[in-house]
């Protein structure tokens, strides 16, 4: 080396052999830093030795790769959960709410024990048409569970969301349970009803919503207008009569069964509540039996609530089993008895023997046998300019 004022130099050689050890260091520092990245680079027999930090390297490594491993069966376990979540709508009438909240509560344990996967049902409820006309205009129900047949065949004849027999899929014509039609009366009865001649008195003032709207409602109506007619030897004037008396006695028409209720029990409003026996018993042992009582007339209408599947949307989302299993469960025993204890007639024999205190006999004609079935009914009474519709204008 040379000292020029006190600062060293080097040579050129000095210089140039400074340079690769300088080099050579830092090269070190690389792959030093790449074995802590990535792990080991694989060895071969003529490989170098391995550096000091490659034990070290080779086990973050492995971790990195196990916890990727980890998040990848995380997100597989749970694309597998979700997978087995099934959601199902059921798109139902007024006085139903407080049964399937318990039905839907025990198929889903019943269908989690025998499949695995986790159901879901939610609840859709109002007037039986309305609920129908929902459906029809894009309420993606997967089952529906209405208040007369009528409104289930409004499915097939608008859009084909059901097919022509869809009546015929299910026992007892698709009816799970059973009504009648019923008078609630305040506690002494004051105006003395024990028939629907009763009703039809002046100064009467009657509760029942409206056959456009409710199922319930419908069912009332031809309750009213058969026994009219049966005891008239088959007079329809007679009858339409009877029911233009029967519905002038009426302050308010209702949108559904529940309203109709609700205006009776709690606006006090009206002197008799006309409607599901099942609405009446839920009243009479919620509210407490010194407040009300039921009357049962002489004769009355079998009513019958059916069910279906929404074949288009269950096709459409793949809920069909699901949705079939759900309507089946109805029929058994589990299912027949919570409908008994929501005052709903079971079609089960031997349930019913069991709340024979409960529903008590009863004279019953059906709508088969009287009206000749529902198209028939449905074009004659509540169509457009149809019997109802003439005793309203009547009365403008």
């Amino acid at each position: 080396m040379k000292r020029v004022e006190g600062i060293v130099l080097a040579t050129a050689v000095e210089r140039g052999r400074f340079s690769q050890r300088l080099e050579r260091e830092r090269g070190a520092e690389r792959r030093n830093i790449s074995v802590w990245l990535y792990g080991p680079p694989r060895q071969s027999s003529l490989s170098p030795r391995p550096c000091e930090d490659r034990p070290r390297a080779t086990a973050v490594a492995r971790l990195t790769r196990l916890f990727l491993a980890g998040l990848i069966l995380a997100w597989a376990a749970g694309s597998a959960q979700a997978q087995k979540a099934v959601t199902l709508l059921n798109v139902s009438y007024d006085p139903t709410r407080e049964l399937y909240v318990e039905i839907n509560a025990a198929f889903a344990k019943a269908w989690k024990e025998k499949t695995g996967e986790t159901v879901t049902i939610q609840q859709s409820h109002g007037g039986s048409g309305a609920q129908a006309r929902s459906v029809i205009e894009g309420n993606e129900a997967d089952v529906v569970t209405l208040g007369l047949a009528g409104d289930i065949d409004l499915l097939q004849r608008n859009g084909n969301l059901v097919p022509t027999n869809w009546q015929s899929r299910l026992p007892n014509n698709s009816t799970p349970f059973t009504s009648t039609i019923v008078f609630l009366v305040r506690q002494g009865n004051p105006k003395g009803i024990k028939d629907w001649d009763d009703l039809i008195k002046p100064g009467v003032a009657i509760i029942t919503p409206n056959p456009k709207t409710s199922g319930g409602a419908r069912w009332s109506y031809l309750a009213a207008y058969g026994y009219a007619l049966r005891k008239n030897h088959g007079d329809t004037n007679a009858a339409t009569r009877f029911v233009d008396k029967f519905y002038g006695n009426v302050p308010v028409l209702d949108t559904g069964a529940r309203a109709a209720t609700t205006t009776f029990l709690q606006h006090s409003l009206g002197d008799v509540l006309v409607g599901w026996e099942n609405e009446a018993l839920l009243a009479l042992n919620t509210l407490g039996k010194n407040q009300y009582q039921i009357i049962y007339p002489s004769a009355s209408i079998l009513a019958e609530p059916p069910v279906a599947v929404v074949d288009k949307v269950v096709d459409r989302r793949g809920t069909r089993a699901v949705a079939e299993a759900y309507l089946r469960f109805l029929y058994t025993p589990e299912g027949q008895e919570i409908g008994a204890r929501h005052f709903f007639r079971p079609q089960s024999p031997e349930v019913a023997a069991a709340h024979e205190k409960t529903f008590p006999k009863i004279e019953t004609f059906t709508i088969a046998e009287v009206f000749g079935g529902w198209g028939k009914a449905q074009k004659m009474h509540f169509e457009e300019g149809g019997v109802f519709d003439q005793i309203s204008e009547s009365r403008r």
